[in-house]
């Protein structure tokens, strides 16, 4: 495979999907994940039902269709490379997002009311603190940037370099693309596609965002700040 197709099929996986088991450096050969924990582990707050479709449909799907365009560009002959490549970057971006994005998500949450921000993440509680003012303030104006997703989308807690300075920012992402074409390295991103929810919450997306927070899992959480907040 020439330069510009592997290029192509490994454009917008940044660091954050790299240590996945999952993503594969070979194009067509990613897997789906396996979750860290049972489909019903997070209930009261997520049903099991929707952590089994979620998981084993959406983002399965995501891998599925992301494999066959990488094919697909794998098996293109150089000389209609380039117009395949622009033909395809849409859908590819859209199910390497869909991959990146879930993959990261499933190990962003854990069995409801289980860690705590304060101890099981100090480094990230402190630079919350000092950012939002508050945990409870910087929820608020994450969920009420998530809710104003028109749409499908997420909504992105993560490190950005500015002026020479890691800080942390919100994102809001529209459909499945991954926050860090943005420049931002992903902490915390909060799914507000539907199939996320509505299952259980129906239209009532303030209390899904409110009940979210009680499955965050700090610890993975902390990990992904301090490594994104001292790598050069």
């Amino acid at each position: 495979m020439n330069a510009l197709c592997t290029l192509s099929c490994r454009s917008v996986v940044g660091r954050s999907l790299r240590k996945f088991r999952s993503f594969s450096s070979e194009p067509g050969s990613h897997t789906l994940p396996s979750l860290p924990y049972a489909y019903d582990a997070l209930e009261p707050v997520i049903s099991s039902r929707i952590m089994t479709l979620h998981h084993q449909k959406h983002h399965q799907t995501y891998v599925t269709s992301l494999n066959s365009i990488e094919a697909q560009i794998a098996s293109t002959p150089q000389s209609n490379l380039s117009l395949t490549i622009l033909k395809l970057s849409p859908a590819l971006k859209f199910h390497q997002g869909g991959h990146i994005n879930h993959s990261l998500l499933w190990e962003s949450l854990c069995k409801p009311d289980s860690q705590k921000c304060s101890t099981d993440a100090p480094n990230l509680h402190n630079a919350i603190c000092e950012s939002y003012g508050s945990l409870d303030h910087c929820i608020e104006l994450l969920n009420k940037k998530a809710a104003g997703v028109q749409g499908s989308g997420w909504g992105w807690l993560g490190v950005e370099s500015l002026n020479g300075k890691k800080q942390l920012v919100m994102k809001t992402m529209m459909n499945q693309d991954p926050v860090e074409i943005e420049g931002v390295v992903p902490v915390f991103g909060i799914d507000m596609w539907e199939h996320s929810y509505y299952l259980q919450y129906e239209n009532n997306k303030v209390e899904y965002l409110k009940q979210i927070w009680r499955c965050v899992n700090w610890n993975t959480l902390e990990q992904r700040f301090v490594e994104a907040a001292t790598q050069k």
